[in-house]
């Protein structure tokens, strides 16, 4: 490596209670219409009364898209863009996991810049400006709100992704406090999502630097020692918060040294059978990364040691224990781990290893060359 670019949000406050401070913030960036996007879900909960207080007493006028989906299909973010352009909003705030996050990127973007989403799905395509944008994660998994990168699905169930650097937020809010109540499945989900971005960043065949790097180990001993304990205690404010910076770190990582073959086999699952997307990295992980150990020995053996000082130095036998490890973790969440379980039809696995294929833009980045054949096996093995 003789250079790297690396980009990130340029802004990121991280306090408990800091969704309070939205308004001050939102106003510091000139906005005086809020388009806050979020969903049903998190609507009900109540998590959002902090941060419509904290703009009320602002003095910030605001409006409220509540009808974010899962894995978005494009015809919702088209409504959400329609309903900010309508209200006449200046600034976007995306509160909630990487679905209502993504929309709010793709939110700020259009309504200042109006441009067809099957026109930008690819890298660098996207053209700014966009209105201001603030992120807001209540899940420690997607790390969107320190990424370029929006994924859709479109109406034949692909998933894509706009990616660009003016998506990147202005400022990433993370409030511990906002996650204390994630039920275990969605916390567990969601903790294998980061850790996937984190590994697949240290071994990603383009780009990786010395910062990705850096940020992915700590991003991957945050999550690994934290996410049992957040399990066992879901209210454990500092192992939340842990897990909320390992996340914040993983997002830094990999929107700089981008994923590969976890994610492109993880697309089409969640694309046809709308499977959570941090479902779908853990039911692939295993299974990818023993595919990618030839390639990928010396990496997995590094981030062992990372993990357990006392790992072999011997980096076929600390590659393994690195494999075995993670696919021992993920044996102890609380989700079914086959395709079957999940109502994937066996008569489907094909279908879907055409469709990984088709998601080049991430295959590039795998440490190993993946076949049809390659992806096929691996479904199968999951199966």
């Amino acid at each position: 490596m003789t250079g790297f670019v690396f980009e990130t949000a340029p802004r990121i406050v991280c306090a408990r209670g800091a969704a309070s401070q939205l308004g001050e913030l939102a106003a510091g960036l000139g906005a005086h219409h809020v388009f806050v996007v979020t969903d049903r879900f998190l609507l009900d909960s109540g998590l959002l009364a902090g941060a419509i207080a904290g703009l009320e007493s602002a003095g910030l006028r605001h409006t409220l898209f509540s009808d974010v989906l899962a894995d978005p299909p494009e015809a919702s973010v088209e409504a959400a863009v329609a309903a900010a352009v309508s209200a006449g909003a200046d600034a976007v705030i995306g509160f909630g996991g990487g679905s209502s996050m993504d929309t709010a990127k793709l939110v700020a973007l259009l309504a200042r810049t109006p441009q067809a989403l099957p026109d930008i799905y690819g890298v660098g395509l996207a053209r700014g400006p966009r209105l201001p944008l603030i992120q807001v994660p209540t899940t420690a998994g997607t790390g969107s709100e320190v990424t370029p990168i929006s994924i859709l699905t479109t109406p034949t169930d692909e998933k894509k992704g706009v990616v660009s650097s003016c998506l990147y937020p202005d400022i990433a809010v993370l409030d511990s406090e906002l996650t204390l109540g994630l039920p275990p499945h969605i916390t567990a989900m969601t903790g294998i999502d980061a850790m996937v971005h984190a590994i697949e960043a240290y071994t990603s065949r383009h780009k990786k630097n010395p910062l990705s790097d850096a940020l992915a180990l700590q991003a991957l001993k945050a999550l690994h020692d934290n996410i049992r304990l957040v399990l066992a205690d879901g209210r454990d404010a500092v192992a939340r918060e842990a897990m909320l910076m390992g996340s914040l770190f993983a997002g830094m990582a990999f929107a700089n040294a981008p994923v590969a073959a976890v994610h492109a086999l993880a697309y089409p699952l969640g694309g046809h059978y709308h499977l959570p997307h941090g479902l779908t990295n853990a039911l692939v992980l295993a299974p990818v990364l023993a595919f990618n150990r030839p390639a990928a020995a010396r990496q997995y053996a590094e981030l062992e040691r990372h993990l357990h000082a006392g790992a072999s130095q011997d980096d076929d036998v600390a590659s393994q224990a690195f494999i075995a490890r993670m696919k021992g973790l993920v044996a102890e969440m609380p989700f079914a781990r086959s395709l079957r379980e999940h109502g994937v039809p066996e008569s489907d696995l094909d279908m879907l290893a055409r469709d990984a294929m088709a998601v080049q833009r991430l295959l590039i980045n795998n440490p190993r060359e993946v076949s049809h054949g390659d992806a096929l096996a691996i479904y199968r093995s999951v199966y």
